[in-house]
């Protein structure tokens, strides 16, 4: 399964939900926002969204500073 993560493609041997592909990316789900394929995944659809073969994902991190 090949998709596109922030335009970097990323290629797994099963298919993945949005919170098992943050795990895999080692990335933390706090502070982040995801879309897939321009349309926003509410954080509490995460563990059951599978992705698809070609699906392109915008992950969105708050950063804080000053």
């Amino acid at each position: 399964m090949n998709i596109l993560v922030n335009d970097e493609s990323h290629h797994f041997s099963q298919p993945l939900t949005l919170l098992a592909l943050l795990d895999e990316l080692a990335l933390k789900p706090a502070g982040s926002a995801l879309a897939v394929n321009q349309v926003i995944i509410p954080r509490d659809n995460w563990p059951a969204h599978l992705l698809e073969d070609g699906d392109e994902i915008l992950l969105f991190q708050a950063i804080a500073g000053g």
